[in-house]
């Protein structure tokens, strides 16, 4: 280690935790984990397709073929263009999961860093489970570390605590020492940015590629012998200072409520316990679009569904929501699919309109429905300000009758509240490989998901993802 440290610090006890905690995970994590493999291929699949990911490729193609998969497409990259292509791919639909700690999609991220890395490896598919289970650990607690104040100041936590969360991943996929581990850790925070002034642009899910792509070069990096600070989290001028504010120790302090965990404090000594893949488990996307905006989808769907109401009869929908959602719902009048991603005007005037939210409702025409958006001004926002876990979301529907419906929900369905089951997962998977895969291209790779535990070469399971359905649109 360098004279920097001084005792242990974050950066340290994280970097022993991968390098010594033993795989026994529970078998509910093991499946977890599987389940989440599942749901980001599945929406990487005509992620591959958008042009934001088109035009990552057409970047990186040329910059060293490799042995890495590309979602969709026959030929092969490097390892780190591969993350990158694939990252950009799983996120591009914002369809991806959400997990709750670091306030971050989680499974873009990690998935195609160690996808990539395992092909390179030739690790085995419970190699790669594990290491998920590693990488999701670090980035929680280092989500929590920073949070709330780093997300809620406009950070983009998938780019940032992403990258920090890869490379622990990656870090262990090496097997790297305790030391090499740290180094890791340290040198992906020198690769962790992103903003959310980027939503509803084709930067927003070049992040999640970013980050995978910083998680391997950190922990290839640190193997190869490059050292790093052990103070870049929490030193004087560490991350906790830098990107959660000069004032995170006086926020800190006032905190009365930990949402998620998250109590601007780096958890050392007890790192792994809980694990936070079971105490936290995923917000499972069930629509398209933006995470904040999913309570109160459900809610009006739930409403729509239990009293029958169209549109014609609705005076007006009055959201009552924690202000932080709003931070990323900025695009009230929104102009293209991107922008409809972040609007919780187009989220509910869709709902109201058709009574479902699916990925056919984010093409330029769609968004340019004059039925759906005469709708947006009927949508009236009541921001609370409060964190998210200490206020519901509810969802007051006026009707031109003058009766009020009301409902209100603390988590969305496909959360820890409100689970999906495996069913409803291959459900999704199907509706989002329709139309690119054929059934015969399919039953493999889906068969491969199936037993990515027993799998002795995880390349195995990437074979069928370059069947080239992407080419066309390259």
């Amino acid at each position: 280690m360098t004279d920097e440290a001084v005792g242990p610090t974050p950066t340290e006890a994280f970097g022993a935790w991968i390098a010594n905690t033993p795989d026994d995970w529970p078998a509910d994590a093991l499946h977890s984990a599987k389940r989440e493999f599942i749901d980001v291929i599945g929406v990487t699949i005509p992620g591959a397709v958008d042009k934001a990911t088109l035009g990552v490729l057409a970047t990186v193609k040329d910059w060293g073929a490799g042995p890495c998969t590309v979602v969709g497409q026959s030929a092969t990259l490097a390892t780190p263009w591969a993350a990158l292509v694939n990252g950009t791919a799983g996120h591009a639909l914002d369809f991806d999961d959400n997990f709750d700690p670091p306030k971050a999609h989680a499974t873009t991220v990690l998935a195609p860093a160690i996808l990539a890395l395992g092909e390179q490896e030739n690790a085995s598919g419970r190699a790669c489970l594990d290491a998920y289970i590693c990488g999701l650990q670090i980035m929680g607690r280092v989500g929590q570390g920073v949070n709330p104040l780093h997300r809620n100041r406009g950070w983009h936590a998938t780019a940032t605590v992403g990258a920090i969360g890869a490379a622990a991943a990656c870090a262990r996929l090496l097997k790297l020492d305790a030391e090499r581990a740290a180094y890791a850790v340290s040198l992906s925070t020198s690769m962790a940015a992103g903003f959310m002034s980027q939503f509803g642009t084709m930067a927003k899910p070049v992040h999640a590629g970013l980050a995978a792509k910083s998680g391997i070069v950190a922990a290839s990096m640190a193997k190869a012998g490059i050292t790093a600070g052990l103070g870049t989290l929490d030193g004087r001028t560490g991350m906790n200072g830098l990107m959660a504010g000069p004032d995170y120790e006086q926020q800190r302090d006032a905190l009365t409520h930990f949402d998620h965990g998250q109590n601007l404090r780096f958890e050392t000594e007890y790192v792994g316990k809980p694990l936070l893949i079971l105490e936290h488990a995923f917000r499972v996307k069930r629509f398209p679009t933006c995470g904040a905006t999913h309570r109160s989808m459900d809610a009006l769907l739930m409403l729509k569904e239990g009293y029958g109401f169209n549109a014609d009869v609705v005076e007006k929908i009055v959201v009552h929501l924690p202000k932080v959602h709003l931070n990323n719902l900025m695009h009230h009048e929104p102009q293209d699919p991107m922008q409809a991603k972040f609007s919780l005007q187009y989220a509910l005037a869709v709902i109201l309109h058709s009574g479902a939210c699916t990925l056919s409702d984010f093409t330029p025409e769609a968004v340019k429905r004059p039925e759906v958006r005469a709708l947006f001004d009927r949508v009236v926002t009541d921001p609370i300000d409060k964190l998210e876990g200490e206020v519901t979301t509810t969802v007051d529907v006026h009707l031109t009758s003058g009766t009020v419906l009301h409902e209100s929900l603390d988590m969305p369905l496909g959360s820890k509240a409100a689970p999906f089951t495996d069913e409803q997962y291959w459900d999704k998977f199907d509706s989002c490989v329709g139309g690119l895969m054929t059934s015969p291209q399919v039953a493999p790779l889906k068969d491969a998901l199936n037993r990515i535990g027993d799998m002795e070469n995880i390349g195995h399971m990437m074979k069928p993802l370059r069947t080239p359905f992407a080419e066309a649109a390259s």
